[in-house]
């Protein structure tokens, strides 16, 4: 008789979780509340997520700038310089806050020098102006390799406790509990992953529009080389 009273209780009590079960399942779980619930090395992911964000957007403003060469720029210069008129295309290089403006800025600084001391100077405007444009683009690269790590090591995290909690049950271990510690524990390496995507695709994006300026500058950098050579 107490045999089947228990067995009738426990049969009741796995009813009564799988009934749980279903109403989790079947409800909405709010985004917000998966956030919560992946745990404390969901912080990290959020920072790496922030940062991630501000470095593009940044880097994104930067280039926007960088690219705006007025069109026609070379046009006037070579204009001015033919006709003599340096100082004149000084002052349209100076109103131009881009790298190509920069670069026949300093090299008409050094016209009277030797060609070769020229094309130095512009070169190493260049690689300043280069510098410039790739800062931060290896912190936005480390951020999409880290990511995913954090969301990995979050997740055997969350396992490890899933399971201490399983052990440290007396009698029926719940399949809720089991299965809640563990979808709560993939929750950071989801999280991980999409931070991680996010940041290689931001990071691809702005390497292409960087190597773009790049070409720009060294085709412009070229032409005014050719212009100088001309004068002389």
């Amino acid at each position: 008789m107490i045999l089947l009273q228990t067995l009738s209780t426990d049969g009741q009590a796995a009813i009564d979780t799988l009934a749980e079960l279903e109403t989790t399942t079947g409800s909405e779980i709010g985004l917000l509340d998966l956030m919560i619930k992946g745990g404390y090395m969901m912080i990290p992911l959020y920072l790496l997520f922030i940062l991630a964000v501000f470095i593009f957007v940044e880097r994104l403003i930067i280039l926007k700038k960088a690219s705006t060469t007025t069109k026609g720029l070379m046009d006037q210069v070579k204009m001015m310089v033919q006709s003599g008129n340096i100082q004149q295309a000084k002052m349209i290089c100076q109103g131009e806050e881009t790298p190509v403006a920069h670069m026949m800025a300093k090299g008409l600084d050094r016209i009277g020098s030797p060609l070769k001391n020229i094309e130095v100077a512009i070169e190493n405007v260049g690689k300043i102006e280069i510098y410039k444009l790739e800062k931060n683009l290896g912190l936005l690269a480390t951020v999409s390799g880290a990511a995913p790590m954090i969301g990995f090591l979050g997740t055997v995290a969350g396992m490890i406790r899933a399971f201490i909690g399983v052990a440290q049950e007396e009698g029926m271990v719940s399949p809720k509990l089991l299965s809640t510690g563990i979808y709560e524990a993939m929750i950071t390496t989801a999280t991980g992953l999409v931070v991680g995507i996010l940041a290689y695709l931001g990071y691809n994006y702005l390497v292409t529009k960087v190597s773009k300026l790049i070409h720009n500058m060294e085709y412009t950098s070229i032409e005014f080389i050719d212009l100088l050579q001309e004068k002389k």
